[in-house]
């Protein structure tokens, strides 16, 4: 149990200026911004090695302005960017926030590469969904693990303490909820007390607590968590006990395509290049290409709660170029049929079902039918097989997008607008951009938020304690 402990003159073992919570893509870059600002930093983080959410994701962060999208023609500016992030989420997102994030979103980018020694490719060849230009950042290696394992190289090499196997159980304050410091649990059950002058909350958000889900979203009780277990909600509890406003807490990024039993994330690129969705009766259930966030309720509303992803050599080969897909396809999760006799039988239909909807998508192709569900197939290529290439998928919760409220400095909020005295929220601690439900989330907006308010989170809190 974390609570807040209301102390007048508390005593702490030690004293660091500026503190972090959580060692996710938040928490290091905000360490990183705080540090390059001038103030002494302390990462504080539960597991025995950093990782978050960050490092289940697919790593891919959404930025505009940057040099590689000047190195490769691409034209987008802020205002491209915020239209794109509008148009998903409906406009049910603090504006403010939306303009902020993407004004600093190539600036981080830029400041990680020339400043911290990170290497960043522009991901082309494809647009995922909602995005209207290529726009998507990557690590060389395309996965979540490799963007965290760099940033955590580049802390080292910064000079800046990560206490890890450390759980944070308290935050002590002040009784106006100036944030003093910081009490940590260590395995062996042993206590720390941690002073500070500022703190920053980047311990994400409560996908990994059943009864925060069940509360505040109850279509997704039940569902496959495919975030950190950590994510408990601390950083929402401890902002409401001091006073801060929570902001569209139904809001969440969930995924549509998640091997099972194998728990692998298929990249999405294979549906927004031309593969189908099929459930256990062979037949399309949606439009793929509205968004993988939303897709998750639409599959967990099939027969079973699954679906298979069809596609074709074509596509296979595109997978092949992410790591996590790799890993699957080497796990066995991908399936590879010489027919559609095999594919129907993998799927447990008749081969007439299948051969349906295949000549369907064809038909939908050179307009002599038009798909239920929308999808333009005019636009894309269509599958070109045998062989066929399924795996077998659920839909999952990957994380939360409401949190604590933050202004443009990621400075918490309580319900009246004005700032908590020294308290920083960044990614899923913070509520995003997405809107106020599944159908809000455009690709890379939880990455976007703890990139952008990660940088910004350092820096106010290092300016602060100077």
């Amino acid at each position: 149990m974390s609570n807040v402990i209301r102390c007048c003159h508390c005593q702490f073992d030690i004293s660091i200026p500026v503190v972090v919570i959580g060692a996710g893509a938040a928490g290091l870059i905000a360490g990183l911004a705080a540090h390059g600002n001038g103030a002494q930093v302390l990462i504080v983080e539960r597991d025995a090695n950093p990782s978050g959410s960050t490092a289940l994701s697919s790593g891919l962060i959404p930025a505009c302005n940057t040099r590689w999208q000047a190195a490769s023609k691409v034209a987008d500016n802020v205002e491209t960017f915020s239209r794109d992030i509008r148009n998903k989420n409906k406009g049910e997102a603090d504006e403010l926030l939306v303009d902020k994030s993407c004004s600093v979103s190539g600036e981080v980018l830029h400041w990680l590469a020339d400043n911290h020694g990170q290497n960043f490719d522009l991901l082309e060849g494809f647009l995922y969904p909602g995005h209207s230009v290529h726009r998507m950042h990557c690590h060389p290696k395309r996965t979540g693990k490799a963007l965290i394992d760099s940033l955590v190289t580049a802390v080292d090499k910064a000079g800046i303490d990560i206490m890890t196997s450390a759980t944070v159980t308290d935050i002590f304050a002040s009784e106006s909820s100036d944030i003093r410091g910081i009490r940590i649990l260590r395995p062996d059950g042993s206590t720390e007390d941690i002073g500070c002058e500022s703190l920053i909350l980047a311990c994400n958000g409560f996908g990994g607590n059943p009864g925060m889900v069940s509360k505040y979203i109850p279509e997704m009780a039940g569902a496959m968590y495919f975030g950190h277990q950590g994510n408990l909600g601390d950083a929402v509890n401890w902002g409401l006990e001091l006073g801060a406003a929570v902001k569209n807490m139904a809001a969440y990024q969930g995924h549509g395509s998640v091997a099972i039993p194998h728990g692998a994330l298929i990249t999405w690129a294979i549906m927004m290049e031309g593969g189908i969705q099929l459930n256990s009766n062979g037949i399309r259930f949606s439009n793929e290409h509205e968004g993988y966030s939303e897709q998750s309720i639409k599959v967990l509303q099939q027969p079973g709660g699954t679906a298979w992803n069809i596609y074709d050599e074509r596509l296979h080969q595109l997978g092949l170029e992410f790591d996590d897909y790799r890993e699957a396809f080497e796990s066995g999760a991908i399936r590879h049929f010489a027919s559609i006799d095999e594919l129907a039988n993998g799927i447990g239909v008749s081969a007439g079902i299948i051969a349906s909807s295949v000549e369907d998508i064809k038909a939908y192709k050179t307009g002599k039918k038009n798909c239920p569900f929308g999808r333009k197939f005019q636009e894309t290529s269509i599958l070109d097989g045998p062989p066929y290439y399924g795996v077998k998928v659920t839909g999952a919760l990957f994380h939360t997008q409401g949190g604590l409220s933050v202004d443009t400095q990621a400075k918490v909020l309580r319900k009246d607008n004005s700032a908590l005295p020294n308290l920083f929220a960044a990614g899923g601690a913070a509520v995003g951009v997405s809107g106020k439900g599944v159908e809000g989330y455009l690709s890379g907006n939880g990455l976007l938020m703890a990139v952008s308010l990660g940088y910004l989170a350092g820096r106010s809190a290092a300016n602060m304690v100077k």
